[in-house]
């Protein structure tokens, strides 16, 4: 499954690395996309729980970063080449939306890995979300603005109640 999303998880992860950025030099960015990759790929694995929902996106694309852009101020789309702008059509506002709530909500990340695994995505994957659910004062340096509720807020807002209702108990992923 992981690498049917992964254009969406790649594309994803980046908008969120470039919007908010580690300040911290090799090592930071690095534990700074480590993270961004895990929530985006827990969201992707939400978002698109079966087989047949990560064929769809992939054939219909996901919708790209526009409005995020705009939302995060990062909107100068004259200025980017066209290399820019192509993985930028890769970039699903929902996931993103999503990562941003688990990245600034422990809770909610926890949450949201125990569905995954419930719905099997975990089954046969070596899949390890510890800097999502446990990060370490290195990682918390490496993502300051990355894990900024007040800085996300505006990302999250756009799709965290329909994340809620999806992780709310008694909820079924399909997998």
């Amino acid at each position: 499954m992981l690498a049917d999303l992964s254009p969406i998880i790649a594309a994803t992860a980046q908008w969120l690395m470039r919007a908010y950025p580690s300040g911290g030099g090799a090592l930071a960015s690095a534990l700074c996309e480590v993270q961004a990759r895990q929530a985006v790929t827990v969201a992707a694995w939400l978002r698109y729980p079966t087989p047949t929902d990560a064929a769809l996106v992939g054939m219909a694309g996901p919708g790209g970063a526009a409005r995020l852009d705009w939302i995060a101020g990062a909107d100068a789309a004259a200025e980017q080449d066209a290399d820019d702008r192509a993985w930028r059509t890769w970039v699903d506002e929902v996931v993103a939306s999503w990562a941003a709530s688990l990245l600034t909500d422990p809770e909610l990340a926890g949450l949201a890995v125990a569905a995954i695994a419930e719905g099997g995505h975990l089954a046969g994957t070596p899949a390890e979300f510890r800097r999502l659910l446990a990060p370490d004062d290195s990682d918390r340096r490496a993502a300051a603005l990355l894990r900024h509720p007040d800085l996300l807020a505006p990302v999250s807002a756009l799709h965290q109640e329909q994340l809620l209702q999806l992780l709310k108990p008694g909820q079924a992923l399909i997998a």
